[in-house]
């Protein structure tokens, strides 16, 4: 058996008895890489640490950090209530807001994971906050940020434009562009449907979703004794004959819409944090954890379990799961692998495994350090004439970044460890099946709509 099948044979092992066995995969994928690393790939402790991925390491961290202490003062709450009253209470809306934000923001040339980071927290505070499923939330923020991902002004806009013109390739960044725009669109409107939109529209405003609403037989439409008024009959839910009656804000409701001076200062860390990263290009994690750190020291009380709230559960497991991607990176599997595929002699079934090696790898591994291989592997049977060399591009970029909902890709992760409230290990099974469903799914779709027809 080759090294390198050997090496993706360990992986699946890995994945199999962190399933049955409920150990953290991260500690399993350590303790392969220490061992596929040592005996089979010859490997010192250095060049197996060389795979560690520290930045995200630091995000993770730095990130959480920040929105702990965000969450212990009350930050986030009132950053749910701005959102409610910025789309006049309805609830169903907040996830198209946010798949807008994130897109608006990669689309001007943020980095994919720092749309996210900036987004996500407050996007599953949200979440949390109306019983909205984690998994819709998340997956409406990632996919929004590949939406815009693409721009001709954006980074990975700006890379695969390189490469493709590096590589003497034909190339259009408009249709570059617009397929990830459409494909991630289309996957967040099935995703929105799928898990609950549709009953978030036919519950109304957010008052339907608010604790203690009550509903009122008959439709009446009259307030009762503790109810708020409810700007365009947002009382009613839509269709049901029901009026609902809100109960008096409580003095924890009307606390939470009052802006302390924590609060100013950490919404102003907030803010420092976007600037920071998107004007000034400052790493994220480094950012957040100096501002976290900040906020710590002037007001301790409500700052001293924020640490003890980081998501180290989630740092375990994806620093040891890139850690074995790195190792398999440094013995030449994936490269293998794609050079394997790329010697096939039909073009069109060598285009298609190729999507599903950038998807799979990708959703381990840097979407753009996958595309900047595969691109080129592919130039071999594009000179040929027999695909076109666009639908090709934007087949393999769709299919390497649309993954990045993976809990082991940066963005996933993020999400994972953003979410407030949560039964970890269920939303990172939820994310892994969701993750699964399109790596097996999406790859062979824009093969067919993009490869198929022989675009350019």
């Amino acid at each position: 058996m080759s090294p390198e099948l050997l090496s993706i044979l360990v992986l699946a092992v890995v994945f199999v008895i962190a399933t049955t066995r409920s150990i953290n995969m991260g500690a399993l994928a350590f303790a392969a890489a220490f061992g596929v690393g040592t005996l089979v790939a010859d490997l010192d402790a250095d060049g197996i640490f060389a795979g560690f991925p520290g930045d995200l390491f630091v995000v993770l961290v730095g990130v959480t950090y920040l929105f702990a202490v965000a969450r212990a003062n009350g930050t986030t709450d009132w950053l749910v209530h701005a959102a409610v009253r910025m789309v006049r209470g309805r609830v169903a809306l907040i996830p198209w807001v946010m798949f807008a934000l994130t897109g608006a923001l990669t689309a001007i040339g943020a980095v994919s994971p720092a749309a996210v980071v900036i987004v996500a927290p407050v996007a599953l505070s949200f979440a949390a906050r109306y019983s909205i499923s984690p998994l819709l939330m998340g997956v409406m923020v990632v996919h929004g940020a590949q939406a815009g991902g693409f721009s001709p002004i954006s980074i990975y806009g700006s890379i695969v434009n390189g490469i493709v013109e590096r590589e003497k390739l034909p190339g259009s960044e408009i249709t570059l562009f617009l397929a990830s725009l459409v494909v991630n669109l289309v996957i967040a409107a099935i995703v929105f449907t799928v898990c609950g939109g549709p009953k978030l529209w036919r519950q109304g405003s957010v008052e339907a979703l608010e604790p203690g609403a009550r509903p009122e037989p008959g439709g009446t439409g009259k307030a009762g004794p503790g109810d708020q008024p409810q700007p365009g009959g947002a009382g009613t839910a839509p269709d049901s004959g029901t009026t609902l009656t809100r109960p008096a804000p409580t003095p924890t409701d009307l606390a939470a819409t009052r802006l302390t001076p924590a609060r100013t200062a950490t919404l102003v860390s907030l803010v420092a944090l976007v600037v920071a990263v998107l004007v000034f290009d400052l790493d994220a994690g480094l950012t957040a954890i100096t501002l976290a750190v900040v906020l710590s020291a002037v007001w301790p009380d409500d700052s001293k379990r924020a640490v003890g709230e980081i998501a180290w559960p989630t740092v375990l497991l994806i620093c040891g799961v890139l850690t074995y991607v790195g190792v398999l990176d440094a013995m030449g599997t994936i490269t293998w692998a794609g050079e394997g595929v790329g010697g096939i002699g039909v073009p069109l079934l060598a285009a298609v495994l190729l999507c599903y090696i950038g998807a799979i790898v990708s959703a381990f591994a840097s979407s753009v350090g996958i595309m900047g291989a595969l691109i080129p592997l592919a130039v071999p049977f594009l000179a040929q004439g027999e695909i076109g060399a666009i639908g090709m591009v934007a087949a393999l970029a769709v299919s390497a970044t649309v993954v990045d909902v993976s809990p082991f890709s940066t963005n996933g992760a993020l999400v994972l460890a953003a979410a407030p409230d949560v039964d970890r290990e269920r939303f990172f099974r939820r994310l892994m099946v969701y993750g699964g469903i399109v790596v097996a799914v999406v790859p062979a779709v824009v093969w067919l709509a993009m490869v198929v027809p022989g675009w350019g």
